[in-house]
């Protein structure tokens, strides 16, 4: 680790997950609003669209190779360089004639490149740092990837819908966007090639036996972890309250009062959500690491879950009282939004300390894929339950799924020094 130690964690952690967020802000987000654009229907961009999001939730089942071939610091070099080439062929692809296909395949592309990049730059994460800066600068990894968040969702899409405006080619504003992306991700990958640490770690695990058998005894190892079934528990459970919420919280910032929505304006619910919000999320991130990294995770644990979970009933005073006061609904959201980033911090120590390891790589990118798999399904229920609940009641119905997710947290067993300096 003497090299690891030696580069300031701030010369490459921010960067590096900057770098995270944008290929997965351009397949789930950005695409939609391109094709929304340039003229394609709700049906075929939400389906087709919808399955980018496979590769994030499947990653786990090709994690291994990550550590059995080459370095982490490799891969993520050689991803940057493939994700940035994946954003300049969307780019080229803009005023062909079979653009939606084409620009499909390419962006399918690019969301495996980018779960594949998940998966080393976390597995680098952890062998560039001790294990005490771990949690101080898992605030600061959150901090950068929401930040290239707003740049994307913010940024991005004004100079897009600007440069659509002047020019009336809304396919030539997304290539120009596509290829300022594109320049980015070579830039980064020309920086990482000489900023990333060389931490001693991070090798290639080789073969003990034939691929495949090193490939099925990774993957074993992370099922025979002692108390795996708590471990499962708490990765699926932790967010099952959220993973519903989330989903409806802006559908019920927009709806008006009539449908018992808030009936803000899409402008005000991006500064009091989208600003306001994520700001009060970004802080109570950077917090949530400093405590750990000051008190260990297994003495904040406790605090951490009812933080995350406590601020959702903010939601259900808002679905009940329908205030008009915009000053007091931004000031709801923003409790909210702290306290689940303040909380999540222990959630995502815990992955940590779970991948811990030989293969922690591999082990967090299974870990990782658990959390999406724990997001993707009461997310996917959560519009049919609250059109049978109501706003009001559903939230209540969210509030009580937060239930199991302090009842496992009962069970979990953490070492009293992990995380703490």
């Amino acid at each position: 680790m003497q090299a690891a130690q030696a580069r300031n964690p701030w010369s490459w952690i921010p960067t590096l997950y900057f770098g995270q967020a944008i290929p997965y802000l351009v397949v789930m987000t950005l695409s939609v609003i391109m094709y929304k654009n340039t003229g394609f229907s709700n049906t075929d961009i939400a389906l087709y669209t919808g399955w980018l999001y496979l590769p994030w939730v499947i990653k786990p089942l090709w994690s291994p190779l990550v550590e059995l071939l080459g370095t982490r610091r490799l891969w993520i070099v050689g991803l940057q360089l493939l994700i940035g080439t994946s954003l300049a062929m969307v780019a080229l692809t803009t005023h062909l004639p079979q653009f939606f296909q084409l620009s499909l395949a390419v962006l399918w592309l690019m969301a495996f490149s980018s779960a594949t990049h998940d998966i080393a730059a976390d597995g680098f994460y952890m062998l560039g740092l001790p294990q005490h800066q771990q949690a101080a600068f898992v605030g600061v990894r959150s901090t950068f990837y929401k930040l290239a968040t707003i740049a994307g969702q913010g940024g991005l899409v004004y100079l897009a819908g600007k440069l659509t405006e002047s020019s009336g080619d809304a396919r030539m504003a997304w290539s120009v966007v596509l290829w300022i992306l594109a320049g980015l991700f070579l830039l980064l990958a020309a920086y990482h090639y000489f900023a990333l640490p060389k931490p001693a770690e991070d090798r290639s695990s080789g073969h003990r036996g034939t691929l495949l058998s090193d490939f099925a005894s990774t993957f074993a190892a992370f099922f025979r972890k002692p108390g795996i079934a708590v471990i499962l528990a708490f990765l699926l459970l932790f967010r099952l309250g959220e993973a519903q919420l989330l989903k409806l919280a802006v559908p019920f910032l927009l709806d008006p009062a009539a449908q018992g929505g808030l009936g803000l304006s899409t402008a005000q619910v991006g500064v009091a959500y989208g600003t306001i919000g994520l700001t009060a999320l970004i802080l109570g991130g950077l917090l949530g690491g400093v405590v750990i990294s000051c008190f260990g995770l297994k003495r904040c644990l406790w605090p951490m879950v009812f933080a995350v979970h406590v601020p959702d009933l903010v939601f259900v005073y808002l679905s009940g009282a329908l205030p008009e006061n915009f000053y007091l609904i931004s000031a709801c959201l923003a409790a909210e939004q702290f306290g689940y980033g303040f909380g999540f911090a222990a959630y995502l120590l815990y992955m940590m300390m779970v991948a811990d390891g030989e293969h922690k790589t591999a082990h967090y990118a299974i870990c990782t894929g658990f959390m999406a798999l724990g997001m993707m399904l009461p997310g996917m229920v959560s519009g049919w339950i609250q059109q049978q609940l109501g706003y009001h009641h559903f939230f209540i119905w969210a509030c009580l799924s937060t239930l199991p997710a302090f009842a496992v947290t009962a069970l979990v067993k953490i070492d009293p020094a992990f995380g703490r300096k």
